[in-house]
């Protein structure tokens, strides 16, 4: 009724009256810049962005620190960073070197000749932990030891690493050539490193040492890896040098056992053979390359026995796993495993012909972690991760937790008309998380069972996989937080899946290794 009458009015309106035109607004000043947005990046970069200002010649940008902004917008205190006469085209504009773990506010205004300046516009954000380790060689850590570098002269207090809560107090030497030995570390263990000064966190470093060649049994291509494997102690770890070990037949496992590539640079490469798990065995696979292009043409890892109680707990990592037909891991009987952990690893040409990728029939684990790992050019037609409902049944009560994380896929569930899905979960008491994971050409869906519980969906990447965004299915990413953008990959038909898009770096989406 209102729209009516505005429509009337307008028609009738006597135009003896009517003022001229007006083609421009008059103002007193410039308006303010608006939708301010800062992204951190590099941990202490700040990149600032905002709309441009009409008849604005130049801006002016103040950083602030430890201040928060009024409700009027005014920062109290003087900037710690100031910088002016920025142009067109110095938007967004890049502020590096801030303090890191840092509260900083920044301000924005427009600059005329013909227009008072504008008022300011704020917002705060937080800087991330500064890092000035450098990047690990080859050779900078050993069985019970690690060589940290940094920029030389950059100044810090100690470096702690747990877990033991080791202190290394920083010499005047160290910090002039930027270097620290920290020995009397354990073999085959999770280090972090963190270098502090005044508090303040300089540096955090990752790494894993290397295995102990004296407390481990050391394996050469030239030996009998089957019966080295038969002939050892549960709990040990066979430490194999690099090279390739030809399996012809399958690799029996029937108590816990750890087989381990000494070098992560220079990985050993195991041709053929299936493992076949009894006995509550647990597993443990790190740094090697599986290639079962010559196998049976079955899973990766097989579990054969039947057992009332529950298999010892799997690690996958830092793997390359590929040529397998049925799939990379297999419970068809009845069997229970404490926890499946599968990271940093990458699977290609699995064909599974014939099963799922991941395949729980009448077996069930309690955990199953897949993070920071890739897939490319695998389950054309197969279900991703399956776990039926015969789980549940043959171990009632038994929940199930499924978390998905960080992880690339490429050219994976890619079969046009497929109806094949990433999470086929029938089992009982299941629950799923789905979080910052790059899908790429991947045409299937996530499920179209009702058993299906994903929890939590957030800051997912969907290129040219609209099945994963569709209400269509019963399970669909429902967030507003997922993103359709293509990654920008180096090369992907070389397996290389560096990222280049800023969104999906700045959120860090995707398996770690591949975010510049």
């Amino acid at each position: 009724m209102l729209f009516g009458v505005v429509g009337l009015l307008g028609l009738n309106a006597c135009s003896d009256d009517i003022d001229p035109e007006m083609t421009e607004l008059e103002v007193s000043r410039l308006f303010s810049p608006t939708d301010i947005e800062v992204r951190v990046l590099n941990q202490t970069t700040a990149r600032v962005s905002w709309k441009p200002v009409r008849n604005a010649e130049s801006y002016t940008v103040e950083f602030f620190e430890n201040q928060e902004k009024s409700e009027e917008g005014i920062f109290s205190g003087t900037p710690v960073r100031t910088k002016s006469g920025l142009k067109l085209a110095d938007i967004p504009y890049s502020e590096p070197g801030l303090r890191g773990e840092t509260f900083y506010s920044v301000r924005v205004k427009a600059v005329g000749a013909a227009l008072p300046e504008s008022k300011w516009i704020g917002v705060g954000f937080q800087t991330g932990t500064e890092q000035i380790f450098l990047a690990l060689g080859e050779d900078d850590i050993t069985h019970n030891s690690v060589t940290l570098r940094w920029p030389a002269g950059e100044t810090a207090t100690t470096i702690t690493l747990t877990p033991g809560d080791i202190v290394h107090q920083l010499t005047a030497s160290e910090i002039e050539a930027g270097e620290a030995v920290i020995e009397d570390l354990n073999s085959d263990t999770d280090y972090v490193a963190v270098m502090k000064r005044d508090g303040d966190t300089r540096g955090t470093m990752a790494f894993r040492t290397l295995v102990d060649l004296g407390g481990a049994i050391q394996v050469f291509p030239e030996d009998d890896l089957l019966t080295m494997i038969a002939e050892a102690e549960a709990g040990a770890a066979l430490a194999l040098m690099p090279g390739e070990y030809v399996i012809d037949g399958n690799i029996p496992v029937a108590k816990t056992l750890s087989i381990l590539g000494v070098y992560p640079h220079d990985r050993p490469v195991i041709k053929g053979g299936i493992i076949r798990m009894s006995g509550l065995a647990g597993l443990t696979l790190r740094n090697l390359i599986m290639d079962g292009a010559t196998s049976d043409g079955n899973q990766t890892v097989v579990y054969d026995e039947a057992l009332p109680d529950a298999y010892g707990a799997v690690v996958i990592d830092g793997c390359d796993i590929t040529n397998y037909t049925k799939g990379v891991f297999y419970a068809s009987n009845a069997v229970l495993i404490e926890s499946v952990t599968i990271t940093n690893t990458v699977y290609s040409n699995i064909v599974c012909d014939g099963g799922d990728f991941i395949d729980f029939r009448s077996g069930m684990t309690r955990h199953l972690e897949f993070t920071n790992n890739t897939i490319y050019n695998s389950a054309a037609d197969r279900d991703l991760i399956r776990m039926d409902a015969g789980g549940s049944s043959s171990f009632p009560g038994e929940p199930c937790e499924v978390v998905f994380t960080n992880n690339t896929l490429h050219n994976v569930i890619d079969k046009e008309g497929t109806t094949r899905r990433i999470m086929y979960v029938r089992h009982a008491e299941n629950q799923i998380t789905v979080k910052n994971n790059i899908f790429s050409n991947v045409v299937g869906n996530y499920s179209r069972q009702s058993e299906t519980n994903i929890v939590e969906f957030d800051r997912n990447n969907y290129f040219n996989s609209p099945n994963l965004t569709s209400d269509a299915f019963t399970a669909y990413d429902y967030t507003t937080t997922y993103l359709s953008v293509n990654p920008g990959f180096a090369d992907p038909s070389a397996g290389d899946f560096t990222v280049s898009q800023e969104d999906v770096v700045f959120y860090n989406i995707g398996a770690a290794r591949w975010i510049p």
